[in-house]
Order: structure tokens, then sequence, then C-alpha cells
């Protein structure tokens, strides 16, 4: 009975020992300098904000953009780039407003309070923060 368990485990071991040069290989075209993949890139920076020309905007059409106030702590303790927009509290803007600030593709502006967001559409991930731009 012990010589069946023995061979039984060389023959596991013989079998872990040969697959494991492919299960440590990285995919193809991955951590190999040089090599390329095929495959559908994604652009993880995002667009580049022009911060004051949308602060310029908001503040040539205040009259458009409703009272706001400032977020509980609470919340705006949670308001960070590269986190999830908190569900409900986003406000859209006035479509003359939207109009006029910059336009990036698969990207929204908000108003959440004072502050103002631009909003990955797809992920509703945050991607830029202005705060207290709407004082």
């Amino acid at each position: 009975m012990t010589n069946r368990i023995q061979t039984t485990l060389s023959i596991g071991l013989c079998i872990l020992l040969a697959a494991s040069p492919a299960l440590a290989s990285p995919p193809p075209g991955k951590g190999k300098p040089g090599q390329h993949d095929d495959g559908v890139r994604i652009d993880m920076r995002g667009p580049s904000v022009d911060i004051g020309q949308v602060r310029i905007i908001l503040g040539d059409n205040r009259q458009l953009i409703g009272p706001t106030s400032s977020l509980p702590p609470g919340i705006a303790k949670n308001l960070a780039r590269g986190k999830p927009l908190p569900p409900g509290i986003a406000k859209n803007f006035d479509s003359r407003v939207t109009s006029r600030l910059p336009h990036y593709d698969g990207y929204e502006w908000k108003q959440i309070g004072r502050d103002v967001v631009l909003v990955a559409v797809a992920t509703g991930i945050i991607y830029e923060i202005l705060r207290n731009v709407l004082d």
C-alpha cells in the first residue's frame, strides 16, 4: 500500500514540475520588453482638462446654476479622484452650461454641492474635481 502511495505522489510531483514553466510564464505580450500585444488598448490617463477655462465658463454662467450649499463632511471626505461617484448626490447642469463646458468623449460634468466633477460615464469614476468653484 505504501508503495502505491509513493508512486502516486511521484507521478503527481513529476506532472507538477513539468507544468510549472508553462504556469509561470506570463501571457503573450506581457512582461517581456520588446513584445507587443495586438489586443485592444485603453488609455487610462483620461483627458487633459483646462481647469482655468472651466472656472471662467462657470463664473460667466453663474445665473444658470441653481443655489449651492456645502456637502456634509462625510460625503465631502469620500469625494476623491479615482473613486466612484457617491449615488444620488450629483446634479446635471443646465443644458446651456453643459454646451459651453469643454466636452470630453466618455466623460460628463456634474455638480455636487459647491464642487464640480468630471465623471467617466461608463464607470461613474471621478476623473477631476474642482472644489468650491461654485461659491
